[in-house]
């Protein structure tokens, strides 16, 4: 079995712990990698070795540096990364902005809870849909 792998990329420190916390709570095994914005979880991609690992990117929209959506054009970009779901999980409701991140490549866009529960059912939600399954890359 695969080793299952997320990436987080979130600026706000307490919304990074609620998730792990939540997605820990469901599966131990689950390796997170922590980034406080886009830049640093591009680097983090591609300096660790995840050959064979089901991977899952999160992405907060809005950070400083580097931008959830900055981040995902070049994931978007990177032939060896471009497979890899990627989920947004943002305070934003901006329409035009989940548009564009649709059109960038988005696998999905959750809006950010303001409670563990909230937390609780994203972690399942991307445990159903993206850590479940094998993944191939193209």
């Amino acid at each position: 079995m695969k080793q299952k792998i997320i990436y987080m990329a979130d600026d706000d420190e307490d919304d990074r712990l609620f998730l792990s916390d939540a997605i820990r709570k469901l599966n131990q095994e689950i390796k997170i990698v922590e980034a406080s914005d886009g830049d640093d979880l591009l680097h983090l991609i591609e300096t660790e070795n995840t050959k064979d690992a089901n991977i899952l990117i999160l992405l907060d929209m809005n950070m400083p540096r580097v931008t959830g959506l900055e981040a995902l054009q070049t994931i978007r970009a990177n032939e060896k990364i471009k497979h890899i779901p990627a989920v947004m999980i943002s305070t934003s409701s901006d329409k035009q902005l989940i548009q564009k991140a649709y059109e960038t490549g988005i696998n999905a866009y959750i809006k950010k809870p303001n409670n563990f529960d909230g937390f609780m059912k994203i972690a399942e939600a991307l445990q159903t849909c993206f850590l479940d399954f094998e993944q191939s890359v193209k």
